[in-house]
């Protein structure tokens, strides 16, 4: 349940206490965490109490309703402790609120999005599939008619929270279309139904204290009203919606802890001597520190560009895929750098920067890989090129008739 008094609270003010927030309760915690292999329970009622469940979220139905570039902010903050924190309500916050939010009926938005962002209902957004990754039309899970519902056939793998989500927001194929985009279709299923059969894998290469899921349906009920908007073929559109919100959240996540790792191995640094003086002050070093910063800056900037072009009323999805590989791929580089810099600490021990390396190179996966992203600008490029001229996103000025002319 969120406290009361968040609800008055301006930006400026929440900022401040989800940074208290970070500093006192989660990096603290991240020990406990490890240690558990799961994020604590208590960890979770904080989160939830401070309302992280929530910023996505229109005040009419009991969220705080910041803005993209509010909410950017705010995941640059929390992540500065670990990105597995994040994963527990991500999917709440950007895929499935925002897919519920644009095509969700009146009923669906009224009954879900409440719960949702008091932290008392988890969503879990089920699309990929073992054959169905970066190629999403390719999807074999089914939805077949039947009386008064559906009935739902398939397998999904690598979902975040598919474990312990109230509910599977899942897509399936409902009809066939030359594009396979109109075929498909979005249901609630609740994750205890009968035919659902969820499993974690026995290991994970970051991430470990929040595994995804794999999850397989076998001829799983559901009614009318499972169907999200009330209207078939829509699939596709809604985890859109979702997934340009998404991949800016992880872009903001990447620059977040990206920041942690560069101050945690900067103290390091000062208190480390060799050849009678700090580490820090090593010219190869400070050199590489430099280097982080402004990889760091380049990330923030982008980010946040992308994120104020979202709140000015249209969506920029290629300066969001831009802002996604080029935050992802910052935050590995800044993670390497860091790992080498600490020396025989980036291998052994309890320092939080290995770790985070490990966390933070899934990110260049997550809702969409490098190589897809890098592909699908370059076709933007060419293509908006050869329509007019200049770029896809472009800031350019249009340019009126000469002077004199």
């Amino acid at each position: 349940m969120i406290d009361p008094e968040v609800f008055a609270l301006g930006f400026d003010d929440y900022l401040a206490r989800v940074a208290a927030l970070t500093d006192d309760v989660l990096i603290p915690a991240e020990a406990e965490m490890v240690a558990a292999g799961s994020v604590p329970d208590r960890v979770l009622r904080e989160l939830a109490h401070h309302g992280l469940f929530a910023v996505s979220i229109p005040r009419r139905l009991g969220g705080l309703d910041w803005s993209m570039t509010q909410q950017v902010r705010l995941t640059m903050e929390f992540t500065r402790a670990s990105c597995v924190y994040r994963s527990r309500f991500s999917t709440v916050i950007g895929l499935c609120s925002q897919a519920i939010l644009d095509h969700g009926t009146h009923e669906q938005r009224e009954g879900l999005l409440p719960k949702m962002a008091a932290g008392e209902h988890v969503t879990a957004f089920a699309l990929t599939e073992p054959d169905a990754g970066s190629d999403a039309a390719s999807l074999t899970t089914t939805a077949r008619r039947v009386d008064g519902g559906w009935v739902v056939d398939g397998r999904k793998r690598y979902i975040t929270n598919g474990h312990w989500a109230d509910d599977l927001v899942v897509f399936a194929r409902t009809g066939e279309a030359a594009d396979g985009a109109a075929g498909v279709s979005a249901f609630f299923v609740p994750r205890v139904s009968e035919g659902v059969t969820t499993r974690l894998p026995e290991r994970m290469n970051g991430h470990a204290e929040a595994p995804v899921a794999e999850i397989e349906l076998t001829g799983v009920r559901v009614d009318d009203s499972a169907l999200l908007g009330g209207s078939v073929g829509t699939g596709f559109a809604a985890a859109l919606r979702g997934i340009n919100h998404a991949r800016l959240h992880v872009a903001a996540t990447c620059v977040g802890q990206a920041t942690r790792m560069l101050e945690e191995t900067t103290r390091h640094l000062l208190g480390r001597r060799q050849f009678g003086a700090p580490l820090a002050d090593l010219g190869a070093v400070q050199a590489d520190l430099g280097g982080c910063f402004a990889d760091l800056e380049a990330g923030r900037a982008l980010t946040l560009a992308a994120a104020e072009a979202f709140d000015s009323g249209h969506i920029p999805r290629h300066r969001i895929a831009a802002a996604k590989l080029f935050s992802s791929e910052m935050a590995g580089r800044v993670a390497d750098r860091c790992v080498q810099l600490l020396g025989g600490e980036g291998i052994v021990g309890d320092n939080p920067v290995p770790r985070m390396w490990r966390d933070v190179r899934a990110l260049r996966i997550y809702e969409g890989s490098s190589p897809v992203h890098e592909r699908n600008l370059g076709r933007a490029v060419a293509r908006h090129v050869g329509m007019d001229g200049t770029l896809p996103d472009t800031y350019r000025v249009t340019r009126g008739p000469a002077a004199g002319a």
